[in-house]
């Protein structure tokens, strides 16, 4: 992998708003300050300020020192999931109301009786309908119904909808009745936002591409309040740069971008996780590692080859059945291809009416938080448990915001989980965290059995306040040798968001067979992609060199799903059609071990990704005892491997060094999260300040 040229230092700062804590790490000339802080859920900017002041406090430095602010949310992650958002509307083609609800007319459990399909964000008194036909060629078959428009805008007044999701057949293809839909309903309805699904999502598959626009109407004005307050505080304190927001793909784009597509934000936390991740597989010279994410609220897991993520056209939210395909409503946007779980410090642990011990995917959050937060909280959660086990320093965690009451976790432990269970508090404690433990290793077994990966091969990174306590128990039970905690792993989320490029993928569904291309169409649709992505692109980055990496989507006829080519060239050319067809048909007996040689092969959908070179690595300052935390007395700890109370050592990073390897039990304690290092591990720390663990060869196989 080439190196990247060094960039002119900059005060960048990045902040990422997660369900319970909001993480904040600035750059300064080498130098690295974080700071983590409670999320503030009723209103979100209020943490992001508070944040941002204190770590240019630490510096030293004012908000009008900031050269780059990149911002990442669960805002409208946690909206969906938790159907939390606006009062929103659907209009659509007239006959097909119900389509959002009708989906895929297929069953993700073909055998249970009791199946629960996963609810439309949109009700059926607000799905409306319009006469509107435009056929698959973009040819008006039906004309729009105007006064139809006209007479839907008093019911929509009437039923206080808030924001409106416009999505009729074929319209990316011909998005003229859309467009003159919102042009007419703008005008009347001047406070209600309105989501195209020609411009969220010009492709093919009507389910998709309205789940889709619903999605991104639902959020609309709760992304758009949040970034708008946010902005004009910023503004108040001085910052003299337009904020950036990190997408799910990985890219940043501008902040008008993430208000109008604010569903391109879904996934915008653990998109910087996976970046971190791939930039440390590269410091390191790891080709295949396991990213593993671990915060408050929940735990994302990335396979990563070659020091890439693997980018999807589509995932799912909300799926009313654990790791079931199919269980969810689907969004069709760029997203880096994970898996997320609700297993965080947050998750609450609960015994369902069989006597069995659940933990999550709900989660307690910020408000009113575990109980050994002291603040209100009631139900036992991981941190409380791990807080019973003594792997958490009552008066160091989060850095000192949060000061633990480790008796209060003891008792609700006994009552709520022991007592029930005929277990003490420690094997109480220690049942929570075994369960989740095992949760996330399944999450990860099914997520490799997908992707046709073997993830005893691959080495686990693991950051996130939460993640470098469980990462060693995780990687026993995958058989996994080797885990590294990265230098600032418990904000390592914000962290990977500054070392992201400038991005956009723009895409639309053009329908060619590669027998008989129109080369002039397709180019056409080539360049204006090209256009809109790189203007939206140099909105954020003026200066720098924009890239173009244009792809198709192939399949053979008849076939319902397509596979993504990268075309070569900057036209779509005879000279090159032969080459596209070649990589095609290797790439489709890489996947499916062979090819259909006798079928013709259609273009379904065509994109164009526009990005800037990604940042330089910055090496930060390496840790050491004078801007490190000092290690601690010895602490007494339950250890999983002997089922008792033991003594163990406790060392700042700073203590360690490349040469000196130490074998645990022991306990490494950072400014935002520790990392425990069980009988099966030893470690050392690397010339770039990262932890690395290494089972041991007598430890046994996988537990």
């Amino acid at each position: 992998m080439s190196e990247r040229p060094e960039v002119k230092p900059v005060n960048r700062v990045a902040v990422d708003v997660g369900g319970t804590f909001t993480d904040i790490v600035m750059l300064r000339e080498g130098k690295q300050f974080s700071a983590k802080i409670l999320t503030s859920a009723d209103a979100p900017e209020r943490a992001v300020i508070a944040g941002i002041s204190d770590v240019l406090e630490q510096a030293s430095i004012s908000f009008r020192d900031i050269d780059l602010l990149i911002l990442g949310t669960t805002l409208a992650t946690n909206a969906l999931i938790e159907r939390k958002g606006a009062r929103t509307a659907l209009i659509t083609t007239a006959g097909f109301r119900d389509l959002v609800e009708i989906g895929q007319e297929d069953r993700f459990a073909q055998y249970d009786v009791f199946l629960q399909k996963p609810r439309p964000l949109v009700e059926r008194r607000w799905r409306f309908t319009v006469e509107e036909r435009i056929d698959a060629q973009g040819k008006v078959r039906i004309p729009l119904n105007e006064a139809q428009i006209i007479a839907l805008a008093d019911e929509l007044r009437a039923n206080e909808i808030e924001s409106v999701a416009i999505g009729y057949l074929q319209s990316f293809i011909n998005p003229q009745h859309e467009r003159r839909t919102a042009e007419i309903l703008c005008d009347l309805l001047p406070d209600v936002t309105f989501s195209l699904s020609s411009d969220v999502c010009p492709e093919i598959r009507e389910y998709e591409r309205l789940s889709t626009v619903c999605a991104n109407a639902y959020v609309q004005p709760l992304v758009t309040g949040y970034l708008n307050r946010l902005q004009q505080q910023l503004s108040t304190c001085g910052l003299r740069v337009a904020p950036c927001l990190m997408t799910s793909g990985g890219g940043i784009t501008t902040l008008d971008n993430g208000i109008s597509e604010p569903v391109r934000l879904v996934e915008s936390g653990p998109a910087g996780g996976a970046i971190l991740a791939s930039n440390i597989a590269s410091q390191l010279g790891l080709s295949k590692v396991l990213s593993f994410d671990m915060g408050g609220t929940t735990a994302k897991i990335c396979f990563i080859d070659h020091f890439q993520p693997q980018i999807s056209r589509s995932f799912e939210f909300g799926r009313v059945h654990r790791h079931q395909k199919g269980s969810g409503l689907p969004i069709r946007i760029p997203v880096i291809d994970l898996v997320e779980i609700g297993a965080g410090g947050g998750s609450i642990a609960r015994i369902d009416n069989l006597r069995r011990l659940q933990v999550g995917p709900d989660s307690a959050g910020s408000a009113p938080g575990p109980v050994s937060y002291n603040l209100g909280g009631e139900l036992v959660t991981i941190t409380d448990a791990n807080a019973q086990l003594g792997l958490l320093d009552p008066a160091r965690f989060a850095g000192g915001n949060v000061e633990l009451n480790v008796s209060k976790a003891a008792q609700a432990l006994h009552l709520q989980v022991g007592e029930p269970l005929g277990l003490d508090i420690d094997e109480a404690a220690l049942a929570v965290t075994e369960i989740i433990a095992e949760n996330m290793a399944n999450a990860a077994r099914v997520h490799a059995s997908e992707s046709g990966k073997q993830v005893d091969s691959y080495t686990l990174i693991a950051f996130g306040g939460a993640a470098p306590l469980h990462a060693a128990r995780l990687a026993s039970k995958l058989g996994i040798a080797r885990v590294v905690i990265p230098h600032a792993a418990g904000v390592g989320s914000a962290l990977g968001f500054l070392w992201a490029p400038v991005s956009y993928q723009a895409v639309r569904s053009f329908y060619q067979r590669l027998d008989n291309p129109d080369f002039a169409v397709v180019n056409e649709v080539l360049d204006s992609l090209s256009e809109q992505a790189r203007q939206i692109v140099q909105q954020s980055e003026r200066t720098a060199e924009v890239s173009l990496q244009r792809s198709v989507y192939l399949r053979y006829a008849g076939q319902g799903h397509e596979v993504a080519i990268p075309l070569e060239n900057n036209r779509f050319d005879a000279q090159g059609l032969a080459a596209l067809h070649q990589r095609f048909t290797l790439t489709y007996r890489q996947l499916y071990g062979r090819s259909l040689d006798h079928v013709p092969v259609e273009a379904i959908s065509w994109t164009v990704t526009a990005a800037t070179p990604a940042p330089a690595i910055v090496s930060t300052a390496p840790v050491d005892a004078a801007n490190g935390q000092g290690g601690s007395p010895d602490r007494t700890i339950y250890s999983f491997h002997q089922q008792r109370r033991i003594q163990v050592p406790v060392h700042s990073r700073a203590e360690l060094n490349h040469t000196n390897r130490r074998q645990g039990p022991l306990l490494i304690v950072d400014p935002e999260t520790t990392t425990l290092v069980d009988e099966h591990f030893s470690v050392c720390r690397t010339r770039d300040g990262h932890l690395l663990l290494e089972r041991q060869h007598d430890s046994g196989a996988a537990q």
